[in-house]
C-alpha cells in the first residue's frame, strides 16, 4: 500500500507553529486564525495516523513522534527549496531568496567587506530577494541548522552537528575601561588588580569561556556588541571589544586598552551552511564572492 505526502501547505504551517510554539504566536507569520491554523493542524495529525503536539492550559509542546516529524519536515523542506533554486539556476538565471546571518557590529570590519559582497552579488543577480539577519552565535547555527537561514557568518565558541564551518578570518578584541572609570587613569596596573574590576559577560559564553579571558565571573550580561560598549562607556564595568568597533572611541579618548600583553584574544570568525548545501546555486555563487573579496582584502 501506498502512502501519499503530506501537503506541503500543511507542513509549512507545521513548521511556523512549532517555531512560534503555539497557534496564536503563529498567527502573524501564517496570515490565518487561531481556528484555522487548528483545523489545518488536525488536517495533517489525521493524514499521519499520529499526534504531533500537546496544546491546552499546559501550553505547546511537540510529542515524541512530533519531535521527529519536525526534523524530517525540516530537511524535506530545505531540500525543496535548494532544488527549486537549483532549477532555475539551469535556465541561467539565479531566483528565489537568500536568507543571510551575521553577528552584530560587524560592518566596520575592514576583514569581514560584507556590504562589498552584498553589493556585487545584488548587481549580479538582481531577481534575488536577499534577507540579512543579526543575531547571537547561537541563533545564528540554529537558524542555519533549521534551513531559516542559508548561510552565517560570525564567532562560533561552540558547535552544532549537522553544520560545514569554514575559517574565514580572526577578529582581534581587547579587554577596554572607559575615561569613567577608575582605572582610565592609572599606569602599571597589575592583571590581579583588573580581574577583580566588575566584568561585562556575553550571554553565550559559557563559565569555561569566562575564565579563559581572565574572570571568575561577570557582573552583567549583554548579548550584543552594542549593548557592550553602553556598559563599558558607563564606567560601572570593563569589557571585551573587537578592536575595529572600539577604535573610534579611543581615538576621542573615551576608551583604553587595559595591559594588552595580558588581556586579549583572537575571534576565529567563519562561515556556516547546514551540511549537503555546499552546492546550491545561490549560496556558492555568495560564497564565491565572500572568498574573492576576503583574498583581494
Amino acid at each position: 500500500m501506498s502512502l501519499s505526502l503530506p501537503d506541503l501547505k500543511l507542513l509549512r504551517i507545521f513548521v511556523s507553529v512549532v517555531r512560534h510554539q503555539g497557534f496564536a504566536a503563529a498567527q502573524q507569520d501564517l496570515n490565518l486564525s487561531t481556528s484555522a491554523i487548528s483545523t489545518y493542524m488536525s488536517q495533517l495529525e489525521t493524514q499521519l495516523g499520529l499526534s504531533l503536539c500537546h496544546r491546552g492550559r499546559g501550553g505547546f509542546s511537540l510529542t515524541s513522534k512530533g519531535d521527529l516529524f519536525y526534523q524530517e519536515t525540516l530537511r524535506l523542506l530545505g531540500e525543496l527549496e535548494g532544488f527549486e533554486r537549483y532549477s532555475a539556476a539551469l535556465k541561467g538565471e539565479l531566483r528565489g531568496t537568500l536568507n543571510l546571518g551575521v553577528l552584530d557590529s560587524t560592518v566596520g570590519d575592514p576583514a569581514l567587506p560584507l556590504a562589498e559582497v552584498i553589493g556585487a552579488y545584488s548587481q549580479e543577480h538582481p531577481a534575488v530577494h536577499l534577507h540579512l539577519s543579526v543575531m547571537s552565535p547561537y541563533e545564528l547555527q540554529l537558524g542555519v541548522l533549521d534551513n531559516r537561514l542559508d548561510l552565517a557568518i560570525g564567532a562560533f565558541s561552540t558547535r552544532m552537528n549537522g553544520l560545514v564551518y569554514q575559517p574565514l578570518y580572526r577578529e582581534q578584541h581587547w579587554l577596554y575601561c572607559s575615561e569613567r572609570h577608575a582605572l582610565f587613569s592609572e599606569r602599571r596596573i597589575p592583571a590581579e588588580v583588573i580581574t577583580q574590576q566588575r566584568m561585562v559577560g556575553r550571554g553565550y559564553w559559557s563559565q569555561a569561556e569566562l575564565a579563559r579571558h581572565g574572570f571568575k565571573h561577570s557582573a552583567a550580561t549583554v548579548e550584543s556588541m552594542e549593548a557592550q560598549l553602553i556598559l563599558v562607556l558607563s564606567g560601572a564595568y570593563v569589557g571585551y571589544l573587537p578592536e575595529h568597533y572600539a577604535q573610534p572611541w579611543v581615538d576621542q579618548g573615551r576608551l583604553r586598552v587595559l595591559l594588552p600583553a595580558t588581556f586579549g584574544y583572537q575571534a576565529p570568525f567563519s562561515q556556516i551552511l547546514r551540511r549537503g548545501r555546499s552546492r546550491e546555486p545561490l549560496l556558492q555563487t555568495f560564497r564565491d564572492l565572500l572568498k574573492a573579496q576576503l583574498s583581494g582584502a
